[in-house]
Parts: structure tokens; sequence; C-alpha cells
């Protein structure tokens, strides 16, 4: 009887196993989580909730905001990071990601955690100024150009935390970069509407977060994995 290892065995199952479930094995070696495979939302519950509101549904493979539900957040909380996910959003429509939001029964999500703006740009008001248009850090950071999809297509959109340094990319550009908590950013947070909520932007942990804004938008293909990586 010839004796196999363990990477061989591995790989055989690996060339065995269909695209999909070969696409999953790949990912986990590669350290992603899945935190939306298409089926399964326990990875997620409303803000301040214990549950996923009945306004997210999961259509035709998606997370989808199909009612009102408010908004929703990962139930583990993450540091340093990289988040890979897409998202589709109807004509005229607005929602946001966000990432280290600190959960309070007294503040709405949007006034703790940086924001990656999702939006159609070609009819919503937040279009016209760069610093709130799609894929932006929300009204700080405008994309260094416009990459969006027109409404009703998918956009692939990665967030990268490391240490202070955060990256936003939008169907494989780097539209945005930016230092949290340094003086650039602590004079940018002055100068906008975000001086009003003590706190904004300086938790170095937290849940990610998907917005509720009132308008259609669909989320897939979501998973994170850690970066080893200390605060400066």
């Amino acid at each position: 009887m010839t004796h196999r290892t363990h990477a061989t065995v591995g790989l055989l199952l690996l060339l065995a196993a269909t695209p999909l479930q070969a696409q999953a094995t790949a990912q986990q070696a590669a350290g992603w989580i899945s935190l939306f495979d298409g089926t399964s939302t326990t990875a997620w519950r409303g803000y301040n909730k214990s549950e996923l509101p009945a306004g997210w549904q999961v259509v035709e493979g998606a997370l989808t905001r199909v009612a009102e539900g408010g908004d929703i957040i990962t139930r583990d909380k993450y540091d340093n990071f990289e988040l890979s996910l897409e998202w589709k959003i109807a004509k005229g429509s607005n929602s946001g990601i966000f990432f280290h939001v600190v959960e309070d029964t007294a503040r709405a999500m949007y006034m703790s955690g940086p924001e990656l703006q999702v939006l159609d740009n070609t009819v919503h008001q937040d279009g016209l100024e760069p610093r709130t248009s799609a894929g932006s850090n929300y009204a700080l950071h405008a994309p260094v150009r416009a990459v969006t999809k027109p409404a009703g297509e998918w956009n692939q959109t990665r967030i990268i935390v490391s240490g202070s340094h955060v990256e936003h990319w939008l169907n494989g550009v780097k539209v945005v970069a930016y230092e949290l908590w340094s003086d650039d950013w602590q004079q940018r947070v002055a100068a906008s509407k975000f001086k009003a909520w003590p706190g904004y932007g300086l938790a170095k942990t937290g849940h990610i977060g998907l917005q509720d804004h009132g308008d259609w938008v669909a989320y897939r293909n979501i998973r994170i994995r850690a970066i080893n990586r200390s605060y400066k």
C-alpha cells in the first residue's frame, strides 16, 4: 500500500472539490474568514439588537436591505484587518461600510466609526461633492478619481486597516489613503460635522457595519482577514 503525505491528500481533495469548494479552501488557507457566503447571516445582527432585522434579507445570494431595518454590524470586533466585499446599489441610493464601530444605545453607528461611502454618484446629491462620493472616507477624504460602476452593477471594495494606516480600494484602484489620529486627521474632523461627536474615529477596535440609509442596497462575498500589526 502506498502511503500518502498530508499535503498529497490535501491536494487530491482540492482537485476533487467543486470550484466553489476549492475557492473557499484557498481563501481559508490565506487567512480569510467569511462574514457572508451567500446563505448564512449568523455573523451579523442589528446595531443595538441581538438579531438581524427583518428588513435585511438574503436575496439571490446577497445580503440585501429590502425594507426598514436599521443598521447592522458584525457580532465580532476587529482591529487590524483587510475587508473584502462587493456592493450594488439602486438608482439614487445611499449606504455605507463602517469600521471600528463602538456600539452605544445613545448614539448612532455613524457617530463612532469611519465610513467608506456607498453611493449612486450620478443621481444622489452627495455625488456632487468628492468628499461624500462613492469610495470616499465620508466627508473627510475624497477619492483620487471616480471609478464607481453604474447603479445596478456590482462594485468590488476593500478596506485595509493596518495600525493607523487606512486604505479604501474600489474596483481595483486605491482611491483613498489616510492616517487615523494624525494631525491631518484631527484637523479634518474638527472642520467637519464629526466635531460634535466626541470620540469619533478614535476607537482602535470595533464592529464592521453596513448602513440602512433608507435605500435598497445589496452586499455579497463579504470576507475578512486579520493583519498582524501594532498601532503607531
